[in-house]
């Protein structure tokens, strides 16, 4: 025979009950959802508004600018004089292509080079595994301040190269112990079984080990891609060659800091009309955003899975 115990009353003899911000209404009543979607309708209001009006102020016509004071929320002609402008050989399409070299190159080489050290230090046993790994551990709590960074690549000779925005950001300690924590993570079984076979450390490296980390890798790329992508700072100290410029340290110049560009560094028709500084500014925005956006959902399925597995395991 089953036994039913009475539901206890809570503290004052009142029984437990939903809370509502609305006096005299529970969580699930209709004027309690009909708030939360008025907040939710603000919050995105206020997140696609301001983008909305970059893109519309981007392709507007200049005399709906100059009557709309800068900003315009809908252009009424739209058109694309801003994008052939700065895209049609100029200083941005430089900066879009250095931008691009970079962020590829970089992103390649970051991930050769955090995967060999990750799987090496994965290994137990294997040749100055503790040293190295205290090091990388270090490099997280003691960061090399911008005088030396700027001395040493001084040094080495890359001041106006592009190998200066590539080299001092090369290996990330923290992706380097994410991808170490994932690689434990791997049954051990299958690598002894691949030993026993007679593959080599390359073989279990390339046919077995990177096969079944493509989430963390992916999301270990997109993290570098984005790093690449959006530094200027480097850019800023060893680049005195405007030429040679990225495209963030042009959008820091042109956009953040209100310089004006000149006909010279675009590439406009003789005769025609420069447009107005604000459509420039918001195409330079817009062009230093959309490859990252692109590229983005095509990772953004790998980001919670890999990013988990590689804190977790290990």
């Amino acid at each position: 025979m089953t036994t039913l115990s009475p539901t206890r009353p809570e503290r004052g003899g009142k029984p437990r009950g939903t809370y509502s911000a609305i006096p005299g209404e529970s969580a699930g009543s209709p004027p309690w959802r009909a708030l939360k979607s008025l907040l939710l309708l603000v919050c995105v209001l206020l997140v696609v508004l301001p983008f909305l009006a970059i893109i519309s102020t981007s392709i507007a016509d200049p005399a709906q600018i100059t009557e709309a004071g800068g900003f315009v929320l809908w252009p009424d002609n739209p058109t694309l004089a801003s994008y052939t402008a700065l895209l049609s050989g100029g200083l941005v399409s430089k900066a879009m292509m250095v931008s691009v070299g970079v962020t590829v190159a970089g992103t390649a080489l970051s991930l050769i080079t955090s995967i060999m050290l990750a799987y090496g230090l994965s290994r137990p046993g294997s040749f100055g595994h503790k040293p190295i790994l205290m090091l990388l551990l270090m490099s997280l709590l003691f960061v090399p301040g911008v005088i030396p960074t700027y001395l040493m690549v001084r040094q080495l000779g890359l001041i106006n190269s592009y190998w200066s925005l590539i080299l001092p950001t090369m290996i990330n300690a923290f992706n380097v112990i994410v991808l170490r924590s994932f690689f434990m993570g791997i049954p051990r079984e299958l690598i002894d079984a691949a030993r026993i076979d007679g593959a080599s450390e390359w073989s279990i490296l390339t046919r077995i080990v990177l096969p079944l980390s493509k989430a963390s890798i992916g999301v270990i790329g997109l993290f570098y891609a984005v790093t690449y992508w959006n530094a200027f700072f480097n850019a800023l100290l060893f680049m005195n060659d405007a030429s040679k410029w990225p495209m963030q340290l042009v959008l820091r110049t042109y956009v953040i800091n209100n310089a004006s560009l000149s006909g010279g560094q675009l590439d406009v028709a003789a005769g025609a009309p420069v447009p107005p500084a604000q459509s420039l500014q918001a195409a330079i925005l817009i062009l230093s955003i959309v490859p990252i956006v692109v590229v983005y959902p095509f990772v953004q399925r790998h980001m919670n899975k890999g990013v988990m597995i590689g804190a977790v395991k290990g």
